[in-house]
């Protein structure tokens, strides 16, 4: 029967006396024994003492702080020597021939391998292996907080290399290459790191490994590599000086934007960087422009007075958006919102005439409007025609007003047809040269200049119902037309005119002779002034004086006055009228007597009664 409190013998034997656990060396300090982790509880050991156990306790005495569980009916199994000993083969009590052959108190009564009892399920796992956490230093003063760490004990002196458990500690302390994740003394004279110190003995993942130095880039960044090759860490010594230490370790500044090196900027990067910006705004804000054209393509607008020449015709009867997209069209303005706009603020815009605008290219709309009012910039020829010319002076002043060569016009006037004359004309064109203002264009063709003032008689005649009201009377078209250029001749008076028509009507009626000078002289190409005796003698379908009855056409270009006073003379017997007045009044009479006393005092006076 074997005493575990006697001696024991050997690989896990121990001295007597005190133990000193080999250390030297090793950079730490023998662990702590704790025998409350080593102690089997009772109800394991079936009553027997516990190995590890103090060795006065009796022999099949309980632990009284033990809960008592001998009534189990499964009975717990007796825990192997082994399992607190260690390997059989590192101790000669526990091989299994001492197993087999000794008995008494603690033994395993001469069980063989094969005959021992298999662990129970409700068995305690058994004790864990030496490793990192049993040599860690537990804490020496209870009342101490337990968030402080506390420092090791420092290790005993050598017992010149016989070292043993401290506390009958089983298994004794480890051996010299064990875990080099022990615990490490705290104490700087051991030789320790700093490093390893604040780290409480554990390895830091990557503190050996140090980081790579920034590599330069390019040619010369290649070159410095070839002089300065970076050591291989796959062929780093063991020694001391192959070591990597915190100081060795490159620190780079930090930058808090992305946490990376700052690196120094390329100024041609940054200028680059720059007109890429610049770029981006410039698309953004023509882009922009084009997307409001889009929308709203009538809000674009030019600025300024433009230039360059540009010739644009208004017609008659254009509204103020007629003449804006005229505008558009020959790019004077951009658009037609901005003009229209501008026109109707301004009265005068309603004053704007037809005609030919000489403008300049791509101007704003105020700026175009101002000036289609200004009269400068109108491009014509304004051509007035006064009441009782003939054609032929009317050809002439047509001439001289456009500066038009005279035999242009007279071609155009030779082919009535081309004209617009009325049916009733029969192709005669005096008297339908209506007495107006014209406005004639840098582009108009005499025939177009001609073609414009037929249609202005026609234009009045129609308003004063020629037609229609000569029916009526029982007078053609024509003879009313006639009538009214020999009133438009006879006086310059409009209240005279019904007067003058009543005359001419009533000696039409009576057969008398009109005896107008002025039908004499257009048909031989004189002014009435200057008549002569003779002229008067002459015998011609002109000469009224002595030819009864109507000349075979009008005499000159009637005014819409002396149209009205043919349609209407006024009513009476009036025969005679005699000049009275330098400014043109007559002396009108029925009575020949009186008509000879008012002639007689016109020639007195100078008027030009003669004959």
């Amino acid at each position: 029967m074997s005493d575990l409190g006697g001696p024991r013998h050997g690989r896990h034997s121990a001295h007597e006396g005190p133990v000193t656990p080999r250390t030297e060396g090793l950079g730490f300090g023998a662990p702590r024994y704790e025998p409350a982790r080593y102690e089997v509880p009772p109800y394991v050991t079936g009553g027997f003492q516990a190995l590890g156990g103090e060795a006065g306790t009796p022999a099949g005495r309980r632990n009284p702080t033990v809960l008592d569980r001998s009534d189990d009916p499964t009975g717990p199994l007796v825990e192997p020597d082994r399992w607190s000993y260690g390997p059989a083969d590192d101790h000669p009590d526990h091989s299994p021939s001492a197993r087999s052959s000794g008995g008494g108190t603690g033994s395993t009564g001469g069980w063989s391998d094969e005959e021992l009892p298999t662990s129970h399920p409700s068995a305690p796992l058994p004790p864990r292996p030496a490793g990192v956490w049993d040599r860690l230093q537990p804490r020496r003063d209870p009342d101490d907080d337990q968030t402080v760490a506390q420092p090791r004990l420092p290790a005993p002196p050598d017992t010149g290399g016989q070292a043993g458990p401290a506390s009958g500690a089983v298994g004794g302390p480890p051996p010299a290459d064990d875990d080099a994740t022990g615990p490490h003394s705290l104490d700087p004279d051991e030789g320790q790191d700093d490093w390893e110190d604040r780290t409480g003995g554990l390895e830091v993942i990557g503190a050996h490994v140090q980081e790579d130095a920034p590599r330069r880039r390019g040619r010369r960044g290649g070159r410095a590599q070839a002089e300065h090759p970076e050591p291989s860490r796959h062929t780093a010594g063991a020694d001391e000086d192959s070591l990597v230490h915190d100081e060795d370790i490159p620190v780079k500044p930090y930058d808090p934007r992305n946490g990376r090196t700052r690196r120094r900027r390329n100024p041609i990067a940054v200028v680059a960087s720059l007109l890429v910006l610049a770029g981006l705004v410039v698309g953004i804000v023509l882009g922009g422009q084009r997307l409001v054209e889009l929308v709203d393509p009538t809000a674009q607008d030019y600025t300024g007075q433009g230039s360059g020449e540009v010739q644009v015709r208004v017609q008659d009867g254009d509204t103020l958006s007629d003449i804006a997209r005229t505008l558009v069209t020959a790019d004077v303005i951009a658009s037609v919102g901005p003009f229209v706009d501008a026109a109707e603020a301004d009265a005068a815009a309603v004053g704007i005439q037809p005609g030919v605008y000489e403008m300049r290219l791509q101007m704003s709309g105020q700026a175009a409007l101002e000036h289609l009012l200004d009269p400068a910039s109108r491009l014509l020829s304004r051509v007035t025609l006064p009441e009782g010319l003939t054609v032929e002076r009317t050809l002439a002043r047509i001439a001289e007003e456009t500066g038009r060569p005279i035999e242009d016009i007279r071609a155009a006037a030779a082919d009535p047809a081309a004209l617009g004359l009325p049916a009733y004309t029969n192709g005669q064109l005096e008297g339908f040269l209506f007495p107006a203002t014209y406005e004639v264009e840098p582009d108009d063709t005499s025939v177009d200049i001609l073609r414009g003032m037929v249609q202005q008689f026609t234009e009045v005649a129609a308003r004063l119902q020629l037609e229609q009201r000569a029916a009526a009377a029982g007078r053609s078209p024509m003879d009313v037309v006639t009538v009214a250029s020999m009133i438009q001749s006879e006086t310059r008076l409009d209240e005279e005119r019904p007067d003058v028509g009543q005359v001419i009507y009533n000696r039409l009626d009576q057969g008398i002779a009109l005896g107008i000078d002025a039908t004499l002289a257009f048909g031989l190409g004189k002014s009435g002034n200057d008549l002569t005796a003779a002229d008067l003698r002459t015998d011609g379908p002109y000469n009224t004086r002595t030819r009864t009855g109507l000349p075979p056409t009008a005499i000159s270009s009637p005014g819409e006055a002396s149209l009205e006073a043919a349609l209407a003379p006024s009513s009476g017997d009036l025969l005679y009228y005699v000049l009275e007045t330098a400014e043109g009044r007559h002396f009108f009479t029925s009575d020949y007597a009186e008509f000879q006393a008012a002639r007689q005092r016109c020639a007195e006076a100078g008027l030009g009664c003669g004959g």
